[in-house]
Protein backbone atom coordinates (compact mmCIF):
# COMPACT_ATOMS: atom_id res chain seq x y z
CA UNK A 1 0.00 0.00 0.00
CA UNK A 2 1.22 3.41 -1.06
CA UNK A 3 -0.30 6.42 0.74
CA UNK A 4 0.32 10.04 -0.45
CA UNK A 5 -0.57 13.26 2.14
CA UNK A 6 -1.43 16.58 0.60
CA UNK A 7 -1.81 19.44 2.99
CA UNK A 8 -5.49 21.30 1.82
CA UNK A 9 -5.30 23.75 4.70
CA UNK A 10 -3.77 23.74 8.25
CA UNK A 11 -6.38 21.71 9.88
CA UNK A 12 -7.18 19.44 6.53
CA UNK A 13 -5.24 16.62 4.26
CA UNK A 14 -6.34 14.19 1.48
CA UNK A 15 -4.78 11.11 1.65
CA UNK A 16 -4.77 9.01 -1.44
CA UNK A 17 -3.99 5.15 -1.26
CA UNK A 18 -3.03 3.02 -3.90
CA UNK A 19 -3.75 -0.56 -2.60
CA UNK A 20 -2.14 -3.86 -4.76
CA UNK A 21 -5.02 -6.07 -5.28
CA UNK A 22 -4.00 -8.88 -3.87
CA UNK A 23 -3.46 -6.89 -0.68
CA UNK A 24 -7.61 -7.34 -0.39
CA UNK A 25 -7.59 -11.41 -0.18
CA UNK A 26 -9.21 -11.25 3.30
CA UNK A 27 -11.78 -8.95 2.78
CA UNK A 28 -12.48 -10.61 -1.24
CA UNK A 29 -13.07 -13.96 0.93
CA UNK A 30 -15.12 -12.11 3.38
CA UNK A 31 -17.35 -10.26 0.79
CA UNK A 32 -17.73 -13.43 -1.10
CA UNK A 33 -19.25 -15.46 2.08
CA UNK A 34 -21.38 -12.49 2.86
CA UNK A 35 -23.25 -12.33 -0.66
CA UNK A 36 -23.41 -16.19 -0.16
CA UNK A 37 -25.35 -15.75 2.40
CA UNK A 38 -27.33 -13.12 1.26
CA UNK A 39 -28.52 -14.29 -2.52
CA UNK A 40 -30.58 -17.53 -3.08
CA UNK A 41 -29.53 -19.81 -6.10
CA UNK A 42 -31.17 -23.47 -6.67
CA UNK A 43 -29.38 -26.34 -5.87
CA UNK A 44 -27.11 -24.67 -3.32
CA UNK A 45 -27.82 -23.88 0.10
CA UNK A 46 -27.27 -20.78 2.16
CA UNK A 47 -23.85 -19.72 2.56
CA UNK A 48 -22.44 -22.39 0.08
CA UNK A 49 -23.41 -20.54 -3.18
CA UNK A 50 -19.75 -21.02 -5.19
CA UNK A 51 -17.75 -17.79 -6.02
CA UNK A 52 -17.81 -18.59 -9.61
CA UNK A 53 -21.50 -18.63 -9.45
CA UNK A 54 -22.01 -15.97 -7.54
CA UNK A 55 -20.06 -14.22 -10.46
CA UNK A 56 -21.85 -15.66 -13.41
CA UNK A 57 -25.38 -14.79 -11.33
CA UNK A 58 -25.03 -11.77 -10.31
CA UNK A 59 -21.68 -10.45 -11.36
CA UNK A 60 -18.37 -9.60 -10.13
CA UNK A 61 -19.49 -6.02 -9.26
CA UNK A 62 -21.27 -7.16 -6.32
CA UNK A 63 -18.49 -9.04 -5.03
CA UNK A 64 -16.11 -5.90 -5.73
CA UNK A 65 -18.71 -3.45 -3.65
CA UNK A 66 -18.72 -5.95 -0.99
CA UNK A 67 -14.72 -5.72 -0.42
CA UNK A 68 -14.70 -2.32 -1.16
CA UNK A 69 -17.07 -1.52 1.70
CA UNK A 70 -15.18 -4.51 3.94
CA UNK A 71 -11.52 -3.11 3.32
CA UNK A 72 -11.42 0.40 2.99
CA UNK A 73 -12.62 1.15 6.28
CA UNK A 74 -9.47 -0.56 7.44
CA UNK A 75 -7.28 0.47 5.02
CA UNK A 76 -7.88 4.52 5.33
CA UNK A 77 -7.43 3.61 9.13
CA UNK A 78 -3.72 1.93 8.16
CA UNK A 79 -2.61 4.98 6.05
CA UNK A 80 -3.76 7.44 9.20
CA UNK A 81 -1.10 5.35 11.44
CA UNK A 82 1.55 5.35 8.79
CA UNK A 83 1.13 9.53 7.52
CA UNK A 84 1.18 10.17 11.48
CA UNK A 85 -1.73 12.27 11.23
CA UNK A 86 -4.07 13.04 13.78
CA UNK A 87 -7.74 12.90 12.17
CA UNK A 88 -10.26 15.26 14.16
CA UNK A 89 -13.29 14.11 12.04
CA UNK A 90 -14.82 11.13 10.05
CA UNK A 91 -12.81 10.71 6.50
CA UNK A 92 -14.76 11.86 3.41
CA UNK A 93 -13.51 8.63 1.34
CA UNK A 94 -13.99 8.27 -2.88
CA UNK A 95 -12.47 5.24 -4.48
CA UNK A 96 -11.33 7.02 -7.10
CA UNK A 97 -9.86 4.30 -9.46
CA UNK A 98 -10.85 -0.07 -9.63
CA UNK A 99 -8.37 -2.02 -11.78
CA UNK A 100 -9.72 -5.38 -11.09
CA UNK A 101 -6.68 -7.73 -10.22
CA UNK A 102 -4.08 -4.69 -10.26
CA UNK A 103 -4.86 -2.30 -8.34
CA UNK A 104 -7.39 -0.16 -6.55
CA UNK A 105 -7.21 3.95 -5.48
CA UNK A 106 -9.58 5.85 -3.19
CA UNK A 107 -8.89 9.51 -1.51
CA UNK A 108 -10.02 10.31 1.87
CA UNK A 109 -10.12 14.22 2.77
CA UNK A 110 -10.17 14.76 6.70
CA UNK A 111 -10.28 17.20 9.18
CA UNK A 112 -6.55 16.57 11.29
CA UNK A 113 -4.78 18.37 14.37
CA UNK A 114 -2.42 20.84 12.86
CA UNK A 115 1.50 20.75 13.37
CA UNK A 116 2.90 22.74 16.20
CA UNK A 117 5.47 22.62 18.42
CA UNK A 118 5.33 22.89 22.28
CA UNK A 119 7.60 25.78 23.45
CA UNK A 120 9.48 25.47 26.53
CA UNK A 121 7.45 25.15 29.92
CA UNK A 122 10.19 24.84 32.21
CA UNK A 123 10.11 27.61 34.73
CA UNK A 124 6.72 29.24 33.44
CA UNK A 125 5.81 32.04 36.11
CA UNK A 126 2.37 31.53 37.95
CA UNK A 127 1.13 33.17 40.56
CA UNK A 128 -1.20 31.36 43.04
CA UNK A 129 -3.90 32.47 46.46
CA UNK A 130 -2.04 32.10 49.51
CA UNK A 131 -2.17 29.47 51.65
CA UNK A 132 -2.93 31.19 54.94
CA UNK A 133 -5.44 30.23 56.83
CA UNK A 134 -7.64 32.82 58.87
CA UNK A 135 -10.39 33.11 61.78
CA UNK A 136 -12.64 33.52 59.01
CA UNK A 137 -12.29 30.79 57.22
CA UNK A 138 -12.55 28.53 60.36
CA UNK A 139 -15.69 30.25 61.13
CA UNK A 140 -17.26 29.75 57.99
CA UNK A 141 -16.55 25.68 58.34
CA UNK A 142 -18.39 25.49 61.78
CA UNK A 143 -20.98 27.57 60.66
CA UNK A 144 -21.57 24.94 57.32
CA UNK A 145 -21.35 22.54 60.66
CA UNK A 146 -23.89 24.20 62.52
CA UNK A 147 -26.11 24.33 59.65
CA UNK A 148 -25.96 20.37 59.49
CA UNK A 149 -27.70 19.98 62.90
CA UNK A 150 -29.70 22.93 62.71
CA UNK A 151 -33.19 22.47 63.89
CA UNK A 152 -36.99 23.93 62.80
CA UNK A 153 -38.97 24.96 65.31
CA UNK A 154 -42.18 26.33 64.86
CA UNK A 155 -42.82 30.00 65.16
CA UNK A 156 -46.21 31.89 65.74
CA UNK A 157 -45.54 35.44 63.76
CA UNK A 158 -44.91 35.71 59.96
CA UNK A 159 -42.55 34.48 57.93
CA UNK A 160 -39.05 36.50 57.36
CA UNK A 161 -36.38 35.51 54.81
CA UNK A 162 -34.43 32.78 56.29
CA UNK A 163 -37.44 31.22 57.83
CA UNK A 164 -39.44 27.93 56.03
CA UNK A 165 -42.90 27.60 55.58
CA UNK A 166 -45.11 24.46 54.91
CA UNK A 167 -47.55 25.39 52.18
CA UNK A 168 -50.26 24.36 49.73
CA UNK A 169 -49.76 26.02 46.29
CA UNK A 170 -52.23 26.20 43.23
CA UNK A 171 -52.01 28.11 39.81
CA UNK A 172 -55.21 29.19 37.90
CA UNK A 173 -55.53 30.76 34.46
CA UNK A 174 -58.34 33.02 33.28
CA UNK A 175 -59.71 31.38 36.66
CA UNK A 176 -59.28 27.94 35.28
CA UNK A 177 -56.98 25.83 37.89
CA UNK A 178 -54.53 23.96 36.07
CA UNK A 179 -54.35 20.55 37.78
CA UNK A 180 -50.57 20.04 37.02
CA UNK A 181 -49.65 22.86 38.97
CA UNK A 182 -51.47 21.85 42.65
CA UNK A 183 -48.94 20.88 45.16
CA UNK A 184 -49.52 20.54 48.83
CA UNK A 185 -47.10 20.23 52.05
CA UNK A 186 -44.41 21.89 50.22
CA UNK A 187 -41.60 22.92 52.57
CA UNK A 188 -39.80 25.84 51.11
CA UNK A 189 -36.88 28.36 52.43
CA UNK A 190 -38.33 31.95 52.30
CA UNK A 191 -35.71 33.95 50.03
CA UNK A 192 -34.49 31.06 48.78
CA UNK A 193 -34.49 32.36 45.23
CA UNK A 194 -37.47 30.36 43.58
CA UNK A 195 -37.60 29.99 39.53
CA UNK A 196 -41.18 30.76 40.46
CA UNK A 197 -40.57 34.91 40.48
CA UNK A 198 -42.69 37.09 43.02
CA UNK A 199 -42.91 33.71 45.22
CA UNK A 200 -40.40 34.96 48.17
CA UNK A 201 -41.69 38.65 47.96
CA UNK A 202 -45.29 37.42 48.57
CA UNK A 203 -44.44 34.63 51.59
CA UNK A 204 -42.79 37.59 53.53
CA UNK A 205 -44.88 38.74 56.00
CA UNK A 206 -47.72 35.43 55.37
CA UNK A 207 -48.33 33.43 59.18
CA UNK A 208 -49.93 29.96 59.19
CA UNK A 209 -53.30 30.52 57.99
CA UNK A 210 -52.88 33.49 55.80
CA UNK A 211 -54.01 33.26 52.01
CA UNK A 212 -52.37 35.25 49.37
CA UNK A 213 -52.82 35.50 45.10
CA UNK A 214 -49.95 36.73 42.89
CA UNK A 215 -49.53 36.84 39.70
CA UNK A 216 -46.73 35.04 37.69
CA UNK A 217 -45.23 32.89 34.37
CA UNK A 218 -45.51 29.68 35.10
CA UNK A 219 -41.97 27.90 34.85
CA UNK A 220 -42.81 24.49 33.89
CA UNK A 221 -45.17 21.75 33.01
CA UNK A 222 -47.56 22.19 29.43
CA UNK A 223 -48.76 25.82 30.41
CA UNK A 224 -44.57 27.17 30.90
CA UNK A 225 -44.79 30.76 30.42
CA UNK A 226 -48.02 31.42 30.31
CA UNK A 227 -49.67 34.11 33.30
CA UNK A 228 -51.24 32.52 35.95
CA UNK A 229 -52.37 33.65 39.47
CA UNK A 230 -50.72 31.51 42.10
CA UNK A 231 -52.35 31.15 45.52
CA UNK A 232 -50.45 30.32 48.70
CA UNK A 233 -52.09 29.36 51.79
CA UNK A 234 -49.30 28.78 54.28
CA UNK A 235 -49.76 25.99 56.86
CA UNK A 236 -47.43 27.03 59.34
CA UNK A 237 -44.18 28.90 59.75
CA UNK A 238 -40.59 27.46 61.38
CA UNK A 239 -37.32 29.31 61.96
CA UNK A 240 -33.86 27.59 61.74
CA UNK A 241 -32.31 27.38 65.12
CA UNK A 242 -28.67 26.51 65.36
CA UNK A 243 -26.89 24.75 67.78
CA UNK A 244 -24.52 26.91 70.13
CA UNK A 245 -20.88 26.71 69.11
CA UNK A 246 -19.50 24.53 72.32
CA UNK A 247 -17.80 21.66 73.91
CA UNK A 248 -21.50 19.56 73.80
CA UNK A 249 -21.57 20.69 70.00
CA UNK A 250 -17.97 19.51 69.27
CA UNK A 251 -18.86 16.27 70.65
CA UNK A 252 -22.21 15.71 68.94
CA UNK A 253 -20.80 16.70 65.43
CA UNK A 254 -17.33 15.16 65.76
CA UNK A 255 -15.14 12.43 67.10
CA UNK A 256 -13.69 15.46 69.90
CA UNK A 257 -14.43 16.11 73.14
CA UNK A 258 -14.01 20.00 73.18
CA UNK A 259 -14.63 22.99 70.80
CA UNK A 260 -11.04 24.02 70.60
CA UNK A 261 -10.13 20.47 69.14
CA UNK A 262 -12.77 20.68 66.30
CA UNK A 263 -11.37 24.52 65.90
CA UNK A 264 -7.76 22.67 65.21
CA UNK A 265 -9.04 19.83 62.97
CA UNK A 266 -11.02 22.43 61.16
CA UNK A 267 -8.24 24.69 60.96
CA UNK A 268 -5.65 21.64 59.51
CA UNK A 269 -8.30 20.63 57.20
CA UNK A 270 -8.85 24.20 55.94
CA UNK A 271 -5.10 24.32 55.57
CA UNK A 272 -4.61 21.15 53.46
CA UNK A 273 -7.56 22.21 51.21
CA UNK A 274 -5.49 25.16 50.45
CA UNK A 275 -2.46 23.40 49.84
CA UNK A 276 -4.12 21.65 47.21
CA UNK A 277 -6.01 24.04 45.91
CA UNK A 278 -2.51 25.74 45.47
CA UNK A 279 -1.24 22.70 43.43
CA UNK A 280 -4.46 22.34 40.80
CA UNK A 281 -4.07 26.31 40.18
CA UNK A 282 -0.27 25.98 39.41
CA UNK A 283 -1.14 23.35 36.94
CA UNK A 284 -4.37 25.71 35.66
CA UNK A 285 -2.32 28.73 35.45
CA UNK A 286 0.98 26.69 33.97
CA UNK A 287 -1.11 25.33 31.59
CA UNK A 288 -3.20 28.92 30.65
CA UNK A 289 0.49 30.46 30.36
CA UNK A 290 1.36 27.57 27.60
CA UNK A 291 -1.70 27.99 26.36
CA UNK A 292 -1.32 31.74 25.20
CA UNK A 293 2.23 31.05 23.95
CA UNK A 294 0.66 29.21 20.88
CA UNK A 295 -1.50 30.16 18.27
CA UNK A 296 -3.41 27.08 16.68
CA UNK A 297 -5.75 27.10 13.98
CA UNK A 298 -9.04 24.98 15.16
CA UNK A 299 -10.54 22.35 12.69
CA UNK A 300 -14.07 24.14 11.81
CA UNK A 301 -15.74 20.55 11.92
CA UNK A 302 -14.00 19.66 15.54
CA UNK A 303 -15.44 23.12 17.12
CA UNK A 304 -18.93 22.64 15.29
CA UNK A 305 -19.02 19.04 16.96
CA UNK A 306 -18.09 20.11 20.40
CA UNK A 307 -20.88 23.42 19.95
CA UNK A 308 -23.09 21.03 19.19
CA UNK A 309 -22.21 18.76 21.97
CA UNK A 310 -22.47 21.09 24.24
CA UNK A 311 -25.88 22.83 22.99
CA UNK A 312 -27.46 19.11 23.56
CA UNK A 313 -26.44 18.60 26.90
CA UNK A 314 -28.02 22.18 27.64
CA UNK A 315 -30.79 21.04 26.10
CA UNK A 316 -30.94 17.67 28.24
CA UNK A 317 -30.43 19.59 31.27
CA UNK A 318 -33.21 22.26 31.09
CA UNK A 319 -35.67 19.33 30.14
CA UNK A 320 -34.67 17.34 33.03
CA UNK A 321 -35.23 20.08 35.39
CA UNK A 322 -38.86 20.72 33.80
CA UNK A 323 -38.37 24.56 33.69
CA UNK A 324 -39.23 26.45 31.07
CA UNK A 325 -36.12 27.63 29.10
CA UNK A 326 -36.99 31.13 30.53
CA UNK A 327 -37.22 30.12 33.77
CA UNK A 328 -34.09 27.81 33.66
CA UNK A 329 -32.02 30.85 32.31
CA UNK A 330 -33.28 32.67 35.22
CA UNK A 331 -32.39 30.48 38.10
CA UNK A 332 -28.99 30.23 36.32
CA UNK A 333 -28.92 33.88 36.23
CA UNK A 334 -27.95 33.77 32.18
CA UNK A 335 -29.76 33.97 28.88
CA UNK A 336 -29.41 31.42 26.05
CA UNK A 337 -27.07 33.96 23.54
CA UNK A 338 -24.92 34.33 27.12
CA UNK A 339 -24.72 30.58 27.08
CA UNK A 340 -24.43 29.88 23.55
CA UNK A 341 -21.39 32.96 23.30
CA UNK A 342 -19.22 31.29 26.30
CA UNK A 343 -19.74 27.39 24.30
CA UNK A 344 -18.07 29.26 21.30
CA UNK A 345 -15.08 30.49 23.67
CA UNK A 346 -14.84 27.48 25.75
CA UNK A 347 -14.85 24.89 23.11
CA UNK A 348 -12.31 26.14 21.32
CA UNK A 349 -10.32 26.16 24.14
CA UNK A 350 -11.19 22.39 24.88
CA UNK A 351 -9.97 21.68 21.62
CA UNK A 352 -6.45 23.89 21.80
CA UNK A 353 -5.98 22.50 25.43
CA UNK A 354 -6.82 18.76 24.40
CA UNK A 355 -4.33 19.31 21.33
CA UNK A 356 -1.73 20.44 23.81
CA UNK A 357 -1.76 17.82 26.06
CA UNK A 358 -1.86 14.81 23.45
CA UNK A 359 1.19 16.67 22.23
CA UNK A 360 3.08 16.23 25.71
CA UNK A 361 1.78 13.27 26.32
CA UNK A 362 3.16 11.75 23.09
CA UNK A 363 6.61 14.21 23.90
CA UNK A 364 7.07 12.68 27.67
CA UNK A 365 5.51 8.93 27.07
CA UNK A 366 3.10 8.68 29.68
CA UNK A 367 1.02 6.00 30.09
CA UNK A 368 -1.67 4.88 32.21
CA UNK A 369 -1.23 1.60 34.36
CA UNK A 370 -3.88 -0.55 35.46
CA UNK A 371 -3.44 0.50 38.98
CA UNK A 372 -4.70 3.94 37.89
CA UNK A 373 -6.97 3.11 35.40
CA UNK A 374 -8.83 1.61 38.44
CA UNK A 375 -8.28 4.32 41.17
CA UNK A 376 -9.84 6.75 38.52
CA UNK A 377 -12.93 4.86 38.61
CA UNK A 378 -13.38 4.36 42.26
CA UNK A 379 -12.70 7.86 42.47
CA UNK A 380 -15.57 8.54 39.83
CA UNK A 381 -17.85 5.88 41.54
CA UNK A 382 -17.44 7.44 44.59
CA UNK A 383 -18.40 10.66 42.82
CA UNK A 384 -21.11 9.64 41.02
CA UNK A 385 -22.54 7.50 44.20
CA UNK A 386 -22.54 4.31 42.30
CA UNK A 387 -20.41 0.81 42.81
CA UNK A 388 -17.00 0.94 41.20
CA UNK A 389 -17.60 -2.75 39.36
CA UNK A 390 -20.97 -1.02 38.08
CA UNK A 391 -19.31 1.84 36.37
CA UNK A 392 -16.42 0.05 35.45
CA UNK A 393 -18.51 -2.46 33.17
CA UNK A 394 -20.71 0.36 32.23
CA UNK A 395 -17.13 2.51 31.29
CA UNK A 396 -16.67 -1.00 29.31
CA UNK A 397 -19.66 -2.01 27.67
CA UNK A 398 -20.15 1.72 26.24
CA UNK A 399 -16.08 1.61 25.33
CA UNK A 400 -15.25 4.66 27.15
CA UNK A 401 -12.51 3.32 28.70
CA UNK A 402 -10.31 4.96 26.27
CA UNK A 403 -11.95 8.24 27.01
CA UNK A 404 -10.95 7.54 30.65
CA UNK A 405 -7.35 6.83 30.56
CA UNK A 406 -7.28 10.16 27.58
CA UNK A 407 -8.69 12.22 30.67
CA UNK A 408 -5.66 10.03 32.83
CA UNK A 409 -2.76 10.86 31.31
CA UNK A 410 -3.73 14.33 30.18
CA UNK A 411 -3.87 14.72 33.57
CA UNK A 412 -0.85 13.27 33.91
CA UNK A 413 0.50 16.19 31.31
CA UNK A 414 -0.90 18.90 33.06
CA UNK A 415 1.17 18.15 35.82
CA UNK A 416 4.31 17.60 34.15
CA UNK A 417 3.87 21.22 33.38
CA UNK A 418 2.72 22.49 36.62
CA UNK A 419 5.55 20.88 38.25
CA UNK A 420 7.79 22.55 35.72
CA UNK A 421 6.76 25.98 36.66
CA UNK A 422 7.96 28.96 39.06
CA UNK A 423 5.41 29.54 41.74
CA UNK A 424 4.52 32.40 43.84
CA UNK A 425 1.83 32.98 46.26
CA UNK A 426 -0.01 36.14 45.97
CA UNK A 427 2.00 37.62 48.69
CA UNK A 428 5.49 36.82 46.67
CA UNK A 429 6.22 34.18 48.32
CA UNK A 430 7.52 30.68 46.47
CA UNK A 431 5.51 28.02 46.95
CA UNK A 432 7.06 23.96 46.78
CA UNK A 433 4.99 21.99 44.91
CA UNK A 434 7.09 19.16 45.63
CA UNK A 435 6.53 19.83 49.17
CA UNK A 436 3.08 20.16 49.09
CA UNK A 437 3.07 16.06 47.66
CA UNK A 438 5.02 15.71 50.57
CA UNK A 439 3.11 16.90 53.26
CA UNK A 440 -0.44 15.55 51.85
CA UNK A 441 1.15 12.30 52.05
CA UNK A 442 1.39 11.47 48.61
CA UNK A 443 -2.56 12.13 48.24
CA UNK A 444 -3.76 12.19 44.37
CA UNK A 445 -4.53 15.89 43.53
CA UNK A 446 -7.46 15.78 40.74
CA UNK A 447 -8.93 18.86 39.60
CA UNK A 448 -12.34 18.51 39.09
CA UNK A 449 -13.94 18.76 36.03
CA UNK A 450 -16.53 22.10 36.06
CA UNK A 451 -20.11 21.31 34.93
CA UNK A 452 -19.92 20.22 31.50
CA UNK A 453 -16.18 20.27 31.08
CA UNK A 454 -15.84 16.89 31.65
CA UNK A 455 -17.94 15.73 28.60
CA UNK A 456 -16.49 18.47 26.09
CA UNK A 457 -12.84 17.64 26.88
CA UNK A 458 -14.37 14.04 26.28
CA UNK A 459 -15.51 14.74 22.76
CA UNK A 460 -12.41 16.27 22.10
CA UNK A 461 -10.22 13.68 23.27
CA UNK A 462 -12.59 11.64 21.12
CA UNK A 463 -11.55 13.64 18.20
CA UNK A 464 -8.01 13.68 18.90
CA UNK A 465 -7.77 9.66 18.80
Amino acid sequence: MKTAVEELSPTRVKLTVEVPFEELGESMQAAYKKVAQQVRVPGFRPGKVPARIIEQRFGRAVVLEETLNDAVPKLYGQAVDESDIFPVSQPSIEVTKIEDGEQVEFTAEVDVRPNFDIPDYEGIEVTVPVAQVTDEDVEAQLDGLRQRFATLTGVERAAANGDYVVMDLAAAIDGVNIEEQQASDVSYEVGAGSVLQGLDDALVGMAAGDVKEFTTNLVGGQNAGEEAVVTITIKNVKEKVLPELDDEFAQLASEFDTLDELKESVREQVRRTKLIEQVVQARENALDALLDKLDIPIPESALKAEVDSRKHNLEHQIAESGLSKEAYFRLYQTTEEERFAEFDTSSAKAIKTGFVLDKIVKNEELGVSEQELTDFVVRRAMQMNVAPNALAKHLADNDQLTLAMVEIVRDKAKSVVGDAAKVVDEAGEAVDLKAIYSEINGQEVVEEPAEGAEAAEGDAGKAAE
